[in-house]
């Protein structure tokens, strides 16, 4: 949006509506993983939902349960196709009087116009109000989170709720979670207040981290994004998306047979994985890289797709991507990092969703005479 001020604030580099990052993006990552830096997504959309019949109306499209969610608890919901594919990632939080629907960039408008279709009778009032209201992340341990809240101008704080698994959800990844200590808060401001937040950097109270900053949290944290890494084939069983995003035991929704047939009876057809890159090269694979078996020839199909890569001011070369289920999960692996020239990168995988996920249920044979 052009009326966000972080934009102007020095260094920046802007690259789709979005600061990207302001010449240190390891040092504003570091200050962001601490707690004491703030990034402006103010290129994500907000839609609101008034009506009492807000909470009932949502919870019967979307895949969580809504319909006894207290005012101010943060969830994680999913609008999918009839297949179970992935539509819309929605975070949402209400207030009392209206449900406030936080969607990355690109999917307000399409979002806020399905919903506007399945109003009928029903007493609810859909607006998209993202030209009027922006987002501002930060996480808890530090200076920023205090600063942001001292303005008291946030209309609704979002809570990710990735560090534990939500009731009626199910978690594939074994053992600690990656994502165990996240802790990522996402403030909404009226767009008027953006640069109060400014001035709160201005002064030291924060400083401002990049979108590039929280891509590589996000990575080491195993935390898919939408807008990075879902296609228009992914569910939510590859991501370990069933952890914060279904309910496995709410009732009927668009997709659910899927969700539910996938779980108890099969797998995923593919599944996440963190990659730890070779950074011998000094590049990273672009997003949408293939992913071969470390050692095919030229000839080899791919296994997956890489779906984003970051530079961790701990971990390095760090990437993730989306690999067939049948691929070893001791399998090394070789990310293509120049299309013209086949040139290949080395990684070694650490399992996320695993190779045998799902199939929670077995069905009992029948005997025969």
């Amino acid at each position: 949006m052009s009326d966000n001020p972080f934009l102007a604030l020095p260094g920046a580099v802007v690259a789709d509506f979005a600061a990207s990052h302001y010449g240190a993006p390891l040092v504003e990552q570091r200050a962001l993983a601490e707690g004491n830096a703030v990034v402006s997504l103010a290129h994500h959309g907000v839609i609101t939902v008034a009506g009492v019949d807000r909470l009932s109306w949502l919870h019967s499209m979307t895949s969580q349960g809504l319909t006894a969610l207290p005012s101010g608890e943060s969830v994680e919901t999913m609008l999918l196709d009839m297949q179970g594919r992935i539509e819309h990632v929605i975070r949402l939080v209400d207030d009392g009087e209206r449900a406030w629907l936080l969607v990355d960039e690109g999917h307000a408008d399409a979002l806020t116009e399905y919903l506007m279709r399945m109003r009928f009778a029903l007493r609810v009032e859909v607006e998209n109000v993202s030209d009027r209201f922006a987002t501002v992340l930060a996480f808890e341990g530090g200076s920023a989170t205090a600063a942001l809240r001292g303005i008291g101008t946030a209309v609704v704080e979002w809570v990710d709720p990735w560090a534990r698994v939500l009731p009626g959800g199910v978690q594939y990844s074994r053992g600690e979670h990656a994502g165990a200590e996240w802790n990522a808060v996402h403030f909404v401001f009226p767009r008027e207040e953006l640069s109060a937040v400014v001035s709160l950097i201005e002064s030291g109270q924060c400083s401002v981290a990049g979108t590039m900053a929280l891509d590589a949290l996000e990575v080491r944290a195993w935390r898919p994004s939408q807008h990075s890494d879902v296609d228009d084939r992914s569910i939510p069983h590859e991501f370990d998306w069933l952890r914060t995003a279904v309910h496995l035991n709410k009732g009927c929704f668009r997709g659910q047979e899927t969700i539910a047939k996938v779980h108890n009876l099969g797998h995923p057809p593919r599944r996440l994985a963190l990659l730890h890159l070779d950074g011998s090269a000094g590049q990273l694979p672009e997003p949408g890289a293939l992913v071969f078996v470390a050692g095919a020839d030229a000839d080899a199909r791919p296994i997956g797709r890489m779906t984003r890569s970051a530079l961790h001011y701990e971990w390095g070369g760090i990437a993730l991507a989306l690999l067939k289920r049948s691929v070893p999960e001791d399998a090394a692996l070789e990310v293509v990092v120049d299309a013209e020239t086949g040139e290949r990168m080395a990684a070694a995988q650490e399992v996320i969703v695993p190779a045998d996920a799902g199939h929670a249920r077995e069905i009992p044979r029948l005997k025969r005479l």
